[in-house]
């Protein structure tokens, strides 16, 4: 009797076990609001070579990652999701290889990248060696693929709209019948940053707002995330502040007004598109246009969806928020797993996509070590609305 106690405990211990390993496999629910909200689930562990800040995916589910070159140690900028969970250059590994004499034709610095209506894959790359250090010469451009031959269709020059201390950050692309445009933040490598607006039939580009409250870091902004105060810190020591301008970006659904804010503000604002692309208005015209929408938390990545509705990577808090049209603003979800939530895509049957790029975790906000720890996850969310 007490043998067969026993091997019923030990069978019992065996499946305990192997239950608790299998969940340990599975991915585990984020902590969502109350409410009638999604819940934040992983959807794979991207073993990309270093930190993925941008995220798109086609219209058939292609995922695209997008690493910008923050240092010489950086093999590519642009990366495609394999099916075993690699991330692989894209469109090749020679179009990655940044070479200055070949501006236009090679890859430098790719922090996002995204796909228009036409399912056309749009590269924002802001012609930078590293983090810091003057754009290379013709190196900052639009680059358009077509990802069902991953041929480069065409590249847009921005080198008339980029400064010595320009940093290009991230990028809207509107397609519609009568309309091709871009938009493009500077989040400037000393705050100073600005809003570019692009038209894309004659590659003509405008450089708004530079200088503008709304485009600037603000300083003496404290920023914790992981439960640390994010600065620069130096391998001797030495800290300095962070320093961010114009950085996500989101567009309306009607195309009229551009959301955005810069990387160290609290502030949410918007503008309207037409004053942008008007090349006949001065800078003064284009900021009578400019409204604060107020306070939203610090933030990476923007992206509004078909109800106007604005999604905020809650970058203190590892969270994902929502901004409706009315200014209530409500947490959907947060995961400790969600650790520096960067760049947002919404595809056309209703899921939010969301990077976790670890970027407070790169050497220079601790000296000079890498805390990064690969793979890089990416998350997603069901939600009751497709893009704008």
């Amino acid at each position: 009797m007490t043998i067969r106690l026993a091997r019923r405990a030990l069978l019992a211990s065996a499946a305990a076990l192997a239950a608790a390993r299998t969940m340990a496999t599975r991915p585990v629910r984020a902590q969502p609001a109350t409410g009638p909200v999604g819940a934040l689930d992983l959807v794979v562990a991207a073993r990309a070579p270093t930190t993925p800040t941008g995220l798109t995916l086609s219209n058939d589910g292609r995922m695209f990652l997008f690493m910008p070159r923050f240092d010489e140690t950086t093999v590519f900028t642009a990366g495609e999701l394999s099916p075993d969970g690699r991330v692989v250059p894209y469109p090749s590994e020679a179009a990655n290889r940044p070479d200055p004499s070949r501006p236009a034709e090679t890859l430098f610095h790719v922090p996002n990248g995204v796909f228009d209506r036409n399912n056309r894959l749009w590269l924002l790359d802001a012609g930078l060696m590293a983090s810091s250090g003057e754009p290379v010469p013709g190196a900052a451009k639009l680059v358009c693929i077509d990802p069902a031959t991953n041929r480069i269709l065409r590249t847009i020059s921005l080198q008339s709209v980029v400064t010595k201390t320009s940093s290009l950050n991230d990028l809207r692309v509107d397609v519609r019948p009568g309309r091709e445009v871009a938009y493009v933040t500077d989040q400037g490598q000393d705050g100073e940053g600005a809003l570019i607006a692009v038209d894309l039939a004659s590659g003509r580009a405008v450089r708004r707002l530079a200088g503008h409250a709304s485009t600037r870091s603000v300083p003496g902004l404290l920023k914790i995330v992981e439960g640390r105060v994010l600065l620069k810190r130096a391998a001797d020591g030495t800290t300095s502040p962070i320093e961010g301008g114009a950085n996500g970006i989101a567009l309306s659904p009607d195309g009229k007004r551009l959301y955005y804010t810069p990387l160290m503000s609290r502030r949410l604002y918007a503008v309207e598109t037409a004053a942008l692309l008007d090349a006949g208005q001065d800078d003064a015209a284009v900021a009578a246009t400019v409204t604060d929408l107020g306070e939203k938390g610090l933030t990476g990545g923007l992206i509004a969806d078909s109800r106007d509705r604005i999604y905020l990577s809650l970058q203190e808090f590892n969270g994902i928020g929502r901004r409706d049209p009315d200014g209530r603003i409500e947490v959907l979800a947060t995961d400790p797993r969600l650790i520096w939530p960067d760049t947002f895509w919404i595809t056309g049957d209703g899921w939010l996509y969301l990077s976790s790029a670890q970027a407070n975790r790169r050497p220079e906000h601790n000296g000079g070590i890498d805390r990064q720890e690969p793979p890089y996850a990416i998350f997603r969310m069901r939600i009751d609305a497709g893009p704008a």
